[in-house]
């Protein structure tokens, strides 16, 4: 069994921050990516930014410049540093990671979403 604990979501004022993480537990071996996706209302989930084990990184146009994803390989942890919030950063922000499991098989695994609400 294998969970995703998100945390850190929550209201922020427009250029604010917010720091997310995103905690796996349970048969883990290691894992081969983590990253974080979003869903706003009506809209269709999509791609925030994602690390790799080696510490590889993608990020949407959206946010390149205001967010950074970082990862503890030890804790199995990912982080997303949201810097200059505007109203469009409004979501649901879900961790999506590709792991390793103990018994070797790897298999893709999503919180269960937290909401970052961007607002004065």
């Amino acid at each position: 069994q294998v969970q995703l604990v998100e945390s850190g979501g929550g209201l922020v004022q427009p250029g604010g921050s917010l720091r997310l993480s995103c905690a796996a537990s349970g048969r883990i071996s290691s894992f081969n990516t983590m990253g974080w996706y979003r869903q706003a209302p009506g809209l269709e989930r999509e791609l925030v930014a994602r690390i790799t084990v080696f510490g590889a990184t993608k990020y949407a146009d959206s946010v390149k410049g205001r967010f950074t994803i970082s990862k503890d390989n030890a804790q199995n942890t990912v982080y997303l540093q949201m810097n200059s919030l505007n109203p469009e950063d409004t979501a649901v922000y879900f961790c999506k990671a590709n792991i390793v499991r103990t018994s070797g098989t790897t298999l893709e695994y999503w919180g269960q979403g937290t909401q970052v609400t961007v607002s004065s």
